[in-house]
Parts: structure tokens; sequence; C-alpha cells
């Protein structure tokens, strides 16, 4: 089975609103990951995807992300923080994708190993069945060691 369909069979049980939403996991390798959600289901009373839809789609990322880079048996990622701006009409299904660099990787993985937790930030950018820009976040995750 791979990463992807780990990923989305997980997210019905681990987060079962950004399941009901749609949301798919279309990439899980180390250090990139990349979602969608579609538009029908998620509209508002304006006719573009609801804000909410927007953040979840981007901010899953993070988990993805942590779970397929770092030891899960070791690790669990939660998020600290997210910040969103709202740059163009959500008008189609969309897309999120977001990367850590090896260098990031390296970072984190040696300061859990030492300190238990680790802090990093991902910035995300939603986009359109145009490849429009939507959105685009800045996320506070941490990654931490299970308890013993």
């Amino acid at each position: 089975m791979s990463a992807v369909d780990m990923m989305n069979g997980a997210l019905e049980h681990t987060i079962p609103a950004a399941h009901r939403m749609g949301v798919k996991v279309v990439t899980a390798d180390r250090g990139h990951a990349a979602t969608t959600v579609p538009l029908e289901g998620n509209g508002n009373h304006f006719g573009v995807i609801y804000a909410g839809v927007q953040f979840t789609v981007a901010e899953v990322l993070g988990g993805i992300i942590a779970l397929t880079t770092f030891d899960a048996a070791k690790y669990f990622p939660l998020v600290k923080n997210l910040d969103i701006s709202f740059v163009g009409m959500a008008k189609s299904d969309l897309r999120a994708e977001a990367r850590m660099s090896d260098a990031e990787i390296d970072r984190v993985a040696a300061e859990a190993a030492e300190r238990g937790k680790s802090d990093f930030t991902l910035e995300a950018v939603i986009t359109d069945a145009d490849g429009n820009t939507v959105a685009t976040t800045r996320g506070l995750y941490q990654l931490r060691a299970h308890a013993r």
C-alpha cells in the first residue's frame, strides 16, 4: 500500500471532518505533500469554496509531511498556529501543496531526538483548477515524541 493510500485511509478516522469535505491526499513523500478538495459540497453563500475548507486542505499538510518524513512510531505531529491569506476567488476544485527542505528535515529530526519535540514552519499554496493561487498559509507545527 502506498503512502497516499495509507494517508487517505487514515484521514477518515483521524480527521472525519476533512474526510467529509472530500479532502484527498494526492502526494505524500519525504518533505512533500499535496492535497485536493472538491468544489461540490463545499460552497458558501456567494459561490466560492468556504474559507474553513480552504484552511483544512492546507492545514493537514503539516501532519502528512511529518508522518511521511519522520518515524511515526516515535513521533506525532500537531499544529500550533496557522495563518491564511485569501488572495483569489476559489471557484473550482482546489489543490494545496507544501515542501520541507532536506536541511529543515535534518534540523527537526536532530532537535526532536534531543529534546523530544521540535517546531517547524510550513508555507503552503492553495491553487484552483487553472493553477491560480487562491490562498497561502504559513503554519507552525510541532513534531513531538510519544509519551513513554
